[in-house]
This record gives structure tokens, sequence and C-alpha cells, in this order.
């Protein structure tokens, strides 16, 4: 098995507890001060991580050019404008309206591949990821098939369209990404991947900490206060990004991203253990679709 695979499917893990854990303190912060906290309890430990990369071992950061901080920086802006618009369609409208069309991303990833980053899918690979958002539609709406085309026929409402905003974005972010990682002259897929994301969060933590003392000041201390909770989000959010990274590092970003849809399937075996409800025919099918996706995805590449 590839390593990028098992990499992104951490990475899904790590990022489904994250989203769960920011959802809880939304109660406690605004959107943009939930969105905050991923980077600020964040960024620290991706340095750290960085650090002891380069101290214990042989490894040194790779050279960085302008080309390279540009596009992290444009990865970094654009994980933070997605997270924002998904936290409002999250708000706007439910979490099945936002799921679903904020993981269009698979779709703007797989087109930027194509006719940007000249790392274009097979025809069955398409196939795949269309099979992969049928399975989000249904599993997003716990598996009942007529509010899968209520959502579907929702697009004209705001939280349908700034899901689908959060998509674009998350794409932007994912494919220069990888772009990025392809950009540094030389070192592993470890030392790229970690050196992508210190850099990032760095600015990341930098911008919105900018953001908030000029627009919502009480957001930095409330940031503060809330550290038990938060440096949690923080911590799953950077083993998160740094699988991400890596997984980028090895391939093509529209793999890495369609194969880390199972995310949701996550989100329903943990509903299952935790709540011990019994599962519907339809999420049975919503998850069989998307495992079936994935598998085509991945031959088909």
């Amino acid at each position: 098995m590839p390593l990028w695979i098992p990499i992104t499917v951490a990475a899904a893990l790590f990022q489904n507890i994250r989203t769960t854990m920011q959802q809880k303190i939304r109660g406690l912060l605004s959107v943009d001060g939930a969105n905050f906290v991923r980077y600020a309890y964040g960024a620290p430990l991706s340095l750290l991580a960085l650090a002891l990369l380069v101290l214990l071992t042989d490894r040194t950061v790779p050279l960085l050019s302008p080309r390279f901080v540009a596009l992290v920086a444009i990865a970094g802006v654009a994980q933070i404008v997605a997270t924002s618009l998904m936290i409002h369609a999250f708000a706007l409208r439910n979490y099945a309206v936002g799921t679903v069309y904020s993981k269009t991303e698979i779709l703007f990833v797989a087109l930027f591949a194509t006719f940007i980053a000249a790392e274009p899918l097979g025809a069955l690979a398409w196939f795949g990821i269309l099979v992969c958002l049928a399975g989000v539609a249904i599993l997003s709406v716990r598996g009942n098939l007529r509010d899968v085309r209520s959502v579907l026929a929702d697009l004209a409402h705001k939280g349908a369209l700034y899901g689908l905003l959060s998509g674009v974005f998350f794409a932007i972010a994912a494919g220069t990404i990888r772009e990025a990682s392809k950009v540094l002259p030389d070192g592993d897929f470890l030392i790229r991947g970690i050196t992508v994301l210190a850099l990032m969060n760095t600015i990341q933590v930098v911008l919105m900490g900018a953001w908030l003392w000029y627009r919502d000041r009480p957001q930095l201390a409330k940031a503060a206060h809330t550290w038990r909770s938060s440096a949690w989000v923080g911590l799953f959010s950077v083993l998160g990004s740094a699988c991400w990274a890596l997984a980028m590092a090895l391939e093509n970003a529209a793999l890495v991203r369609a194969v880390g849809q199972i995310e949701l399937v996550f989100t329903f075996i943990a509903s299952r253990l935790v709540l011990k409800e019994r599962p519907s025919l339809g999420e049975w099918l919503g998850s069989l679709l998307l495992i079936g996706g994935v598998v085509l995805i991945l031959i088909g590449r």
C-alpha cells in the first residue's frame, strides 16, 4: 500500500476529531474566534515539530524561495477563508447543507490538478469522485434519501452558497500546498511537509491575530481563557494538517482529498459506537458509496 494512503486516513480521522471539538467551543467563541484557536494553539506545535525534526535527525530546512513563501501564504489565507465560510454555512442552514456543499472541494481540487498543476486524473477516478459525493450527500442527512433531494435543491440558500465557496477555497488551499511542497528544492517528504505546515500556521496565526485585534479584540482574551478546550482543537488541527501536508508531498492533492472523504465514515462509525444507534439502510448505502468511490479513485488514478 502506498504510504500516502494511511497518512491520508489518519488526516481524515484527526480532522473529524478537530471539527467536533471546534463545534463545541462555538458556544464560547465567535466564528473567527473558533477559527483562530485552530492556528493559535497549532502553530507552536508545528514549529516545535520542525525544530525536533532538524535537531534530532540529519535533516535541514530546505531553502525557502519567494515562490514557495507566496504559495504557502495563498494556502494559509485560503484555508482561513474556507474554514470561516464552512462554520458560517453550518450556522446559517444546518450541518447537512454545509457538509454536502463544502465537500464539493474534491471536484474543485481535481479541476485544479488537471488544468493548473498538470496532474490529470483518469476517467474512472473522476467517476469515483462523483460516487464519493453521492455518499457524502446521503451520510450528511443521516441516510434519509428524501432529505438528500431537499439539500441538493437548496442551492439558492445562503448556507449552501457559503458551503460551495468553502469548497472552492479548500481546493485552493489543497492545490497550493501540493505545489509548495513540489517547489522545495530538496529534502524528503517529511521535512517538506512539516516545513510547509510550520510556515503556513505561522502566517495564519499572525493574520488571524491581527484581524481579531482590529475587528473583535475580546475574542483574543476568550481564546486564552478557553485554553483547556482550545488547546485540544489546536493539537488535533496540527496533527490533521501535518498528515494532509505529508500526504500531498507524496501524491496528487486531488487523490489525497478524495480519499480523505472517508472522514464521514468515521463520523458514521463513531455515532453508532457511542450512541448505540441502529444504522439505517440509507446510512449503510452512503457509507458503501463513499468507500466504493474511494476504491474507484485509487484504481483509476
